[in-house]
């Protein structure tokens, strides 16, 4: 990759595909969610860090995920349980952050857990964020910003006597003010989405924050996510005109 080009600062991926990629080469289901959660990922994170990505949203588990075959979603349950407790410290030693979005509650208190421990552990790292989109939906996480924003506004009415006043000077939502309770809070929205695969629809991947994300739909399965697929991909942002509306 040319020195030249301009990386984003934040990349997010819907990886997608891993079934297939099992189907085709005759292999159980879940090897193409093994091959991901282990080498793929662990050489694309390196690799992102070290041309100088700030951010990377991964989408790892969506909440529509959990209508799939009950031995599919147990079988990445436990990648889960593997992949952070044997890539968590390997991650930390490297100075990578995690962060994580997306309604961790709906899983096992085991999992929770672990998801917190790497989270609080890694907080302070600063190579590269990277952000775990786990049991995460588009809509799911709008509806749950809006309850946190509803809840904050009512207790805060509550305290105070005057409501009148509470309400005239901090009920109006803003785009900056709603922002602050999506679970992206903090994390600048992505200037590029990529979706292994072949598929080009975002499936309600990050519906807020991708209002001006560039979109780039390769037709490699993401088990076949190379480095240098992603210099490739990020050749094509480079080639983009982004306009930003105007």
């Amino acid at each position: 990759m040319e020195h030249s080009i301009i990386i984003p600062k934040h990349i997010a991926i819907i990886m997608d595909g891993n079934r297939r990629w099992a189907s085709e080469r005759g292999l159980p289901v879940l090897e193409g969610h093994r091959r991901v959660a282990g080498p793929v990922l662990e050489k694309l994170i390196e690799h992102a860090a070290k041309i100088g990505i700030s951010y990377l949203t991964l989408w790892s588990f969506s909440t529509e995920n959990w209508a799939r075959d009950k031995r599919e979603v147990a079988g990445i349950m436990q990648i889960l349980r593997h992949g952070f407790k044997t890539y968590g410290l390997k991650m930390h030693r490297k100075g990578i952050r995690i962060r994580v979005i997306g309604d961790v509650s709906k899983f096992d208190t085991d999992i929770q857990k672990s998801l917190n421990d790497l989270v609080e552990l890694t907080r302070n790292n600063a190579r590269i964020t990277v952000i775990f989109a786990i049991n995460y939906g588009g809509r799911d996480e709008i509806i749950r910003a809006t309850n946190k924003a509803i809840s904050y506004q009512l207790s805060a009415i509550s305290k105070k006597k005057d409501s009148n006043k509470v309400l005239s000077e901090s009920w109006n939502l803003t785009t900056e003010s709603f922002s602050k309770y999506l679970d992206t809070s903090g994390i600048p929205d992505p200037e590029f989405i990529i979706r292994t695969g072949a598929e080009q629809r975002l499936s309600g991947f990050l519906l807020w924050q991708s209002e001006y994300s560039e979109l780039y739909f390769p037709d490699f399965y993401m088990p076949e996510f190379t480095p240098k697929r992603l210099d490739e991909a990020i050749e094509e942002f480079y080639r983009r005109k982004r306009r930003f509306g105007k």
